[in-house]
Parts: structure tokens; C-alpha cells; sequence
């Protein structure tokens, strides 16, 4: 499961940078974030202490957002914030009495990740929520539906192959507990998203010479 989540998110952005006029690349980059999005609730679940869990998302967030902007996007937000918020999410709606308290809660989230440029914006948390709360044939529903939205609300046609590992988790799951047996060391899982991001930089920076500015504004949108 690790293994395939930090593959194809590798091949999504080598596509991006070095072969964007080839959309495959970029379908097969769909598979990483639902993996992630559902490594993070098992974390969320299962870790022994949640504070420590953030404060680990929020370092790898801090040290991956250069590199994140030389490889990727000069002006956006990366994805482990997506994640970092989305976690935070999930801690609060733990702690509250009531559900019916929890949609504010996620209303002032989803506009929070929508008006700054944050990579996957509220789709990230909507997706890590359905990962969270539906079970069985109800998180394919929910993913499929999900999607639905994004392609035509936001034109997302490529996202509509992230629903793959979503059904073998709720349809497969003999084959997927085999593969989440199957678990790189923690270091390895932890440092793979800067670390990659930081060579991608370094070689688009040599191939094509292409030393970008970050647009601080734009993070803040300001």
C-alpha cells in the first residue's frame, strides 16, 4: 500500500513537470491521494498519540513547502497541510457531544481550504471525511459521488480514476490487508514526500534551467 501510494504520486509529478502534454501520467498519479487520504484516518485511529501525530504532519508540511514550490507550484500550499488540516478536523469532531456540532466545524474547514491555495483544497478533507465516517459499499458511494461533484463543478475529469483503490479497500479487502502488510520502514514513508519533491527541483532546475520564484503573495492570497 505504501509502496503503491509513493510510486504513482512519483509518476504524477514527474508527468507534470517533465511530460504535461501526456495526461497519462497523471492518471495514474490519481491512485496516491486516496491511499494517503486513508493511511492518514488508520494514523488518526490507531496512533497513541494524536498530538504527536499532527506535530509530525505539520514538520513534514514545513519542510516540504520549498521544494513543493520549486517542483510543483511556485504559489500554492502543499498537500501534507491538506492533510495536517484535515487531521485537525478529525480531532476536533472526536472531542465534540454531538455530531450535529461537527458541521460548522467542517463548513469553516472546507472555506478555509477553498480560499487559500491549498493543494486538493476541501476536496482533500470531503475525501479524507468519507474515509473516515462511510463504511463497506458506502465509501465507494460517497467517493464516486465525490468525484461526481469535482468533474463538473470544478472540471476534474482526471480524479475520476482515484475511486481504484477506494474499491478494493471496501470491495477487495483480503487483497488490500495483503498489501498493507507490506510496509516500508517509517522513515522511509515519513521523509518520501519532501525528499522526492527536492530532487525533482534540483533536476528541473538543471534540465531546464528553470529556477522559480516563490509567490509569497499568492500563498496568502493577498
Amino acid at each position: 500500500m505504501q509502496i503503491l501510494a509513493m510510486l504513482t504520486m512519483l509518476i504524477d509529478h514527474i508527468g507534470y513537470i517533465f511530460f504535461p502534454e501526456d495526461i497519462a501520467w497523471r492518471y495514474v498519479g490519481r491512485i496516491a491521494f486516496p491511499i494517503y487520504c486513508y493511511g492518514l484516518v488508520q494514523g488518526h485511529i490507531h496512533t497513541s498519540s494524536r498530538p504527536k501525530y499532527l506535530f509530525r504532519l505539520l514538520i513534514i508540511a514545513i519542510i516540504a513547502q520549498i521544494p513543493y514550490n520549486l517542483a510543483i507550484n511556485p504559489g500554492g500550499w502543499n498537500v501534507v497541510f491538506t492533510l495536517l488540516l484535515s487531521a485537525t478536523v478529525l480531532v476536533i469532531l472526536d472531542k465534540l457531544p454531538t455530531p450535529w456540532l461537527g458541521i460548522p466545524v467542517v463548513i469553516a474547514a472546507i472555506a478555509l481550504m477553498d480560499y487559500f491555495p491549498i493543494d486538493y483544497n476541501a476536496y482533500g478533507l470531503l475525501l479524507v471525511l468519507i474515509f473516515r465516517y462511510a463504511k463497506s459499499y458506502w465509501l465507494v458511494v460517497a467517493h464516486l459521488a465525490l468525484n461526481l461533484f469535482y468533474m463538473f463543478y470544478n472540471y476534474w475529469v482526471v480524479q475520476m480514476l482515484s475511486i481504484l483503490p477506494t474499491l478494493l479497500i471496501a470491495l477487495a479487502p483480503a487483497l488490500w490487508g495483503y498489501l498493507e502488510r507490506h510496509r516500508v520502514p517509517r522513515w522511509v514513508w515519513w521523509s518520501f514526500y519532501p525528499a522526492h519533491l527536492l530532487i525533482l527541483a534540483l533536476f528541473k532546475g538543471v534540465i531546464y534551467n528553470e529556477w522559480v520564484s516563490i509567490e509569497w503573495r499568492t500563498l496568502l492570497n493577498l
